[in-house]
């Protein structure tokens, strides 16, 4: 599977381990590449555009908080984005929501935690049904159709 991964500042530590909890996927890493001050529209923006585009299966974003990454990812149109900070969330965000970008707090995730939420993220499907009319009327609003 191909991942985008991208993180601020705050985020950058997590999102160096969490590449290498990935090391089965193909990764794409948006940056940011320190822990110097950055600005997380700026990576956040162009991991998001590559999941909508298909260039990635899926991304993963991290920010202090997770909330920034959250409000970038899902102002781009075809976007779902989900903060999630335990694996039930994440299981419900992919199996209710088919979220294809995963969001985790920097700040406030332990890396091992965030090799179970990822894990459970990745490895769990879209249940569809009475779900897939809900994920339709999210489209008909970005779309306007």
């Amino acid at each position: 599977m191909k991942i985008a991964l991208a993180s601020d500042h705050a985020g950058f530590e997590l999102k160096e381990a969490v590449k290498h909890l990935l090391n089965d996927h193909e990764v794409t890493d948006f940056g940011t590449d320190s822990s110097a001050p950055s600005d997380y529209p700026d990576a956040g923006f162009i991991a998001a555009q590559a999941v909508a585009s298909g260039r990635c299966d899926r991304g993963i974003l991290i920010c202090g908080s997770g909330i920034g990454m959250s409000i970038v990812a899902n102002k781009v149109r075809g976007i779902r984005a989900a903060l999630c900070h335990t694996p039930l969330i994440a299981g419900l965000s992919r199996k209710h929501n088919n979220a294809n970008v995963l969001v985790l707090a920097g700040r406030f995730t332990a890396s091992w935690l965030a090799g179970e939420i990822i894990k459970t993220w990745l490895n769990t499907d879209f249940e569809g049904g009475r779900h897939q009319l809900r994920i339709d009327k999210i489209k008909e609003e970005e779309t306007g159709v």
